[in-house]
């Protein structure tokens, strides 16, 4: 019998945040021990926001993922993930925990 698949709501939460800013990666270490380490672009081109989400739907694809992007700031929204403020002045969408992670186990697939 094959084990299942960690559960992405077993370690919600991770236990350390890096912002790389020379390389345009940001690096969540989570409970398990595991990493994800996204890059701004891709974080940029996956926002969820209403207006991101939109356009998404309008045109079917996400936006290439500029590796020229970086953070311009990360805030903490509450307990439920983050807000992440882009170079491009873009910063209205919500990362929930659950969704980084997901990116982070999408991005090493």
């Amino acid at each position: 019998m094959s084990e299942a698949p960690p559960s992405l709501e077993a370690h919600p939460f991770p236990i350390d945040i890096v912002d790389h800013q020379a390389s345009g990666v940001l690096e969540l270490r989570w409970q398990d021990g595991s990493a994800s380490r996204l890059a701004h672009g891709l974080l940029r081109a996956r926002c969820r926001c209403a207006a991101c989400e939109q356009s998404y739907r309008e045109r079917g694809s996400h936006p290439e993922a500029a590796s020229s992007i970086r953070l311009a700031a990360i805030h903490a929204v509450s307990d439920k993930g983050l807000n992440l403020v882009f170079s491009d002045g873009h910063g209205r969408g919500i990362f929930p925990w659950a969704y980084l992670r997901e990116l982070g186990l999408s991005a090493t697939s």
